[in-house]
């Protein structure tokens, strides 16, 4: 099993929002009660990475005397500087140029219930204190969230269902963001164990990004349809084969430091921790 490869990193990413869809509801929840929210047509920068040292202050030892070995010299500063230099990227732009909705929430095992007949997951029972229906699905590999979507399709004729690519995920839980969010932004959206007790909890119990999604920090780490690119960060264009499959968004288990939407991560990971989100197409 591989685990996840996360990192934070100083991202500074730029979106942009494009005209309305025309004659789209910003809701939808289909025969099985599953709610969807409206994506429109926009841009952002992807993979924009921009280093920074720190400032002579902010290098200087707190606790005195000074520790010479933790005062940085004019040529640990010159070092970092060239560092910075090397290392920055500019990103790309994602041009996201069709409308889609995507799950308000991650699909929950009150839903997985309903489509696959079974319970897959790790938190219920004697696990969960509460209703483990509105907990989400966790430990879901790849192939089986899948194999969800296949037999949704085949429930519900009058929609096509499918994972989100990893651009529609980020656009989604970016909501507009031009840079990533402050620790206390994401406290406030992200299922986290240091607050929540180490198991996953009901979707919903936090606060929604801007463009109403929840959980899209936190909670389960959640399945795209992508492969993953062994790198840092995604490519201008994904992958068409790979080993593994690229989770987004973090889990309970995450720090804060790490649960970011800009983090590109790969699985199968831990797996208790894992579920998904759903894309349903726009007609």
């Amino acid at each position: 099993m591989r685990a996840l490869r996360a990192t934070l990193l100083a991202l500074a990413a730029g979106a942009a929002t494009a005209p309305a869809a025309t004659a789209q509801p910003p809701t939808r929840t289909n025969r099985i009660g599953m709610e969807f929210v409206l994506i429109r047509p926009g841009s952002m920068v992807v993979g924009r990475f921009q280093p920074a040292c720190p400032t002579p202050a902010a290098a200087e030892p707190r606790r005195e005397p000074a520790d010479p070995r933790t005062r940085w010299t004019p040529e640990d500063y010159r070092r970092c500087a060239e560092m910075v230099k090397r290392d920055a990227m500019p990103g790309f732009t994602v041009h996201v140029g069709r409308p889609y909705y995507i799950g308000k929430y991650e699909v929950t095992q009150g839903e997985w219930r309903k489509v696959m007949g079974t319970n897959p997951s790790v938190f219920q029972g004697s696990k969960v204190k509460d209703d483990a229906d509105r907990h989400p699905a966790d430990n879901v590999t790849w192939a089986d969230a899948r194999a969800f979507v296949k037999k949704l399709n085949a429930m519900d004729a009058t929609a096509h269902y499918r994972l989100p690519t990893e651009f529609e995920w980020e656009y989604a839980a970016r909501a507009g963001a031009e840079r990533d969010l402050t620790w206390a932004e994401i406290r406030e959206q992200a299922q986290l164990a240091l607050v929540d007790k180490g198991t996953t909890q009901p979707v919903g119990g936090k606060a929604p990004n801007a463009w109403g999604l929840y959980d899209t920090l936190g909670n389960v780490w959640e399945w795209v349809e992508d492969y993953y690119n062994e790198k840092l960060f995604a490519d201008p264009t994904p992958p068409r084969a790979g080993t593994v499959h690229v989770l987004r968004g973090g889990s309970f288990l995450s720090d804060v430091k790490n649960t970011t939407y800009f983090t590109h991560a790969a699985g199968p990971g831990s797996g208790f921790d894992v579920g998904f989100r759903v894309v349903r197409e726009v007609r």
